[in-house]
């Protein structure tokens, strides 16, 4: 069975090494020595000054509109996984969809401006398969109306824009660390943030906002990772570069291989390094996806229609008009991308879809 993605294992013997010294430490939980030296990891790689490894990718979404929505309108992505608008709601905030743009398939910044009201306290936006959102022109809008910013970077680890991290952009980015993605550590997440206040902030939230084992800064969740998790991130981490540079070779072949006079893809926005994270087409007609997805399945290769469907549609949402996000959660379909697809198989992935066109 060929899955839309397969997650990365790392050698058995790597990952036993990283068990012993949890086994040795004798701490499970509770930020150990495997959570920090993960953590360090990660900065030194990204080049970031601040990040906070949590249990899973959605609870930093919960504590960045927690902290910084007070209960407001957040202007948001309909293309995005639930994830991103359910922490919205979740968190007692009202979700206030814009459309995307059909080539970025990232929010459409120029749309933006006309659903702020006084009842706007931020935005949040998806780096959409780690495409980077038009950040420069989303903050200057937030600095003329006083408004956070929010990014939802689940798919983007590793991603640089203008040769910055992806996760510097914004007042607090957050990424997943899903089995599913390239960089994982089983389950678990990130937040990110360059203000020291608002970090020491996020570090609390995450904690049950304690502030040593008697007292508490203030409210506050349990987001924290355990050491099991960051054992697997640890074993998975040495073999980043290969995992990115096998992902790259798949992509390579589908965009020299599969028929562009008829599909589409994600265009990515000028100055971006790539993770390759995930691989979209889009058909003429949603006709035209159902047809082919089901001569792949019955190939055994499963591909996924990722999103679908548009989050302004969900049956807890109060039904707006997102006519190009509709029309692309329609028509979208994610290839298997990962790190060991072997040529055959992509040979009969590009032929059965050029073929059924």
């Amino acid at each position: 069975m060929i899955n839309v993605t397969k997650t990365f294992f790392p050698p058995l013997d790597e990952y036993i090494v990283q068990l012993e010294r949890i086994w040795k430490n004798q701490w499970l939980t509770n930020r150990g020595e495997l959570v920090q030296e993960l953590e360090k990891k990660i900065k030194d790689y990204l080049g970031l000054n601040s990040i906070l490894i949590t249990n899973n990718g959605t609870i930093p979404l919960q504590i960045a509109v927690n902290l910084l929505g007070n209960k407001g309108e957040i202007i948001t992505t309909p293309f995005s996984y639930v994830a991103t608008t359910a922490s919205i709601l979740w968190e007692n905030c009202t979700p206030i969809f814009v459309d995307i743009n059909p080539e970025f398939l990232t929010i459409d910044e120029t749309k933006i401006e006309a659903a702020i009201t006084n009842k706007t306290s931020a935005i949040l936006a998806t780096h959409v398969f780690g495409n980077p959102c038009n950040v420069q022109y989303i903050e200057q809008l937030a600095t003329k109306y006083g408004l956070k910013v929010i990014y939802d970077a689940a798919h983007s680890f590793g991603v640089s824009y203008q040769n910055k991290s992806i996760f510097e952009f914004g007042d607090i980015s957050t990424c997943s660390f899903h089995a599913t993605k390239l960089f994982h550590t089983g389950e678990g997440g990130a937040i990110f943030c360059n203000d020291k206040v608002l970090m020491d902030k996020i570090y609390y939230s995450h904690n049950f906002g304690h502030n040593g084992p008697l007292e508490f800064h203030g409210l506050g969740i349990n987001g924290k990772i355990s050491e099991l998790q960051a054992a697997m991130g640890l074993a998975v981490f040495p073999h980043l570069d290969l995992i990115i540079s096998e992902r790259k070779k798949v992509v390579d072949y589908y965009n020299s291989n599969l028929n562009f006079s008829i599909l589409k893809t994600m265009v990515l926005r000028k100055n971006t390094i790539w993770n390759y994270s995930y691989y979209p087409i889009i058909f003429e007609n949603e006709t035209q996806l159902l047809k082919t997805q089901k001569v792949l399945n019955e190939n055994n290769i499963f591909p996924r229609r990722y999103f679908y469907p548009s989050l302004n549609k969900v049956n807890y949402i109060e039904y707006t008009e997102m006519p190009t996000s509709e029309g692309i959660a329609q028509t979208i379909l994610c290839l298997p991308l990962s790190h060991e697809l072997e040529y055959s198989i992509l040979e009969k992935i590009v032929s059965i879809i050029n073929t059924n066109l």
